[in-house]
């Protein structure tokens, strides 16, 4: 019988079966942050409990940690508060802490790839919703609550339902001028904010085995703003060439044993998905949320959608709410959309290859009088890898600044964040009301774009300045 790469993945790690439906699922591996592991720790203390296998753990501070002056304490002293709890929680239970100090820092997800602790095969959660990006490794990787957490701390297991497949086939090849960000925005854009919750979606296609691991990862990233908890591509040459050699990685004759183990994880022939999709990648043009949802995008050659041409009236009621935060007009040319604001970064665009498409859109270029812009790599060997490469000084010529890692303007929670009535062409993965501060306006976009809408002060079309090179 052929099976699905989510089959192959859900049953090679089924420990038991209960009625209704419900499998007692094996956790191989987790990552823990500051913001919502202090609960399942604090449940772990009262009721006398272990952690079952600490060395299944990956310990990161990413949410609330500063990204200017990391030579001092920090200074916000709730951020200071979260981050010395969760290194307690780590010492005293045994869990390997990658602390700020530590050239592993960085995103959480950024961080499990780059040190090979995320791998195909195994099952990976996170007490975020984002966790979804590991699933580029062929990995069953989901965001869990607080309390699961606590279950995989003392246990190692979960009680879930499986999901029902959704395969998303891009075919064709993309255009010069559009990646991934593109692809995902077009597929969160047709599916809707809900179209996939309870499937788990399988990205395959030609234009998927053509991204590169970064590229990957931006696409599962943004699987949770469709509705599903879970977002794969089957692992392939491109994946073992990436994760050959990282620290974590098995060695030697595990190395090929490993890989000759993912070589039989991509969807069998025949197998059957739930629902497909399909989407032809030579028909796309660079996206760009207009709205308050990341399913509310449109071409960046496209106009602002009208409500009145809304499939129903619930749709255009949230269209109508959605213009009247943004503060913009239904007809309006996307591009006339002026921003003040312009971040690069997150779990979703923080890569070196996304700081390397950007660079290239800027360099020897200046941002528009009066927009504030900043890069934040998504880790300290993104970092580091950017300034051996000259980046940092292309975007310090143009007037970006350059700063340490960690989440920033994705969630605002530490204290970068954005006035009220602020707009912000933004490579996070959510423009929800408020989520870059109190009243602030997010467009999310790909990171070429980004640059390219620093330059002009308003959002712009990346191929603009991107040539033929």
């Amino acid at each position: 019988m052929p099976f699905t790469l989510y089959d192959k993945l859900w049953n090679s790690h089924v420990v038991a079966e209960e009625e209704g439906g419900i499998s007692l699922l094996y956790i191989d591996r987790a990552m823990l942050h500051e913001v919502s592991s202090p609960q399942a720790f604090a449940a772990l203390r009262e009721k006398g409990l272990k952690v079952r296998n600490p060395g299944a753990f990956l310990a990161v501070a990413d949410h609330s940690v500063p990204t200017r002056h990391r030579d001092r304490p920090i200074a916000d002293p709730q951020a200071r508060a979260q981050v010395e709890l969760l290194a307690r929680n780590a010492s005293d239970f045994g869990i390997d802490m990658i602390g700020l100090d530590d050239p592993r820092q960085g995103i959480v997800h950024v961080t499990g790839p780059e040190q090979g602790f995320t791998l195909p095969g195994l099952t990976l959660v996170c007490g975020d919703s984002h966790t979804a990006t590991h699933g580029a490794f062929g990995t069953l990787a989901f965001g869990i609550g607080s309390g699961e957490c606590e279950s995989v701390l003392a246990t190692q297991v979960l009680r879930l339902t499986k999901a029902k497949t959704l395969r998303v086939n891009v075919h064709g090849d993309l255009p010069a001028g559009v990646g991934a960000k593109d692809i995902i925005l077009a597929v969160v854009g047709k599916l809707g904010s809900n179209g996939a919750i309870g499937h788990a979606i399988e990205y395959a296609g030609p234009a998927i085995r053509a991204l590169t691991m970064e590229g990957r990862m931006t696409l599962c990233n943004m699987s949770i703003e469709a509705g599903s908890r879970t977002g794969l591509v089957a692992p392939d040459e491109v994946t073992f060439a990436w994760l050959k050699g990282r620290s974590l990685a098995p060695k030697g004759a595990d190395w090929d044993a490993a890989v000759a183990h993912w070589r039989t994880l991509p969807s069998d022939e025949g197998a059957v998905f739930d629902r497909v999709i399909d989407i032809d990648a030579t028909k796309l043009v660079p996206q760009v949320s207009w709205g308050t949802s990341p399913d509310q995008v449109a071409d960046v050659t496209g106009r602002v959608p009208d409500p009145a041409g809304a499939r129903d009236a619930e749709t255009a009621a949230k269209m109508t709410k959605a213009l009247s935060y943004m503060g913009l007009t239904a007809g309006m040319p996307v591009r006339d959309i002026v921003v003040g604001h312009v971040f690069i970064g997150s779990c979703t665009n923080g890569r070196i290859e996304d700081l390397r498409i950007a660079a290239r859109v800027l360099k020897d270029r200046r941002i528009a009088d009066g927009v504030q812009a900043l890069v934040v790599p998504g880790s300290k060997a993104v970092k580091s890898q950017a300034e051996a490469e000259g980046l940092d000084t292309i975007f310090r010529a143009a007037g970006f600044e350059w700063r340490e890692p960690g989440c920033s303007l994705c969630v605002a929670m530490n204290d970068d964040r954005l006035p009220p009535g602020a707009r912000c062409a933004s490579t996070s993965n959510r423009n929800f009301e408020g989520r870059q501060g109190q009243g602030a306006r997010t467009h999310l976009m790909g990171p070429a774009m980004a640059a390219a809408s620093a330059i002009a002060g308003h959002i712009a079309d990346p191929r603009d300045y991107l040539g033929e090179a």
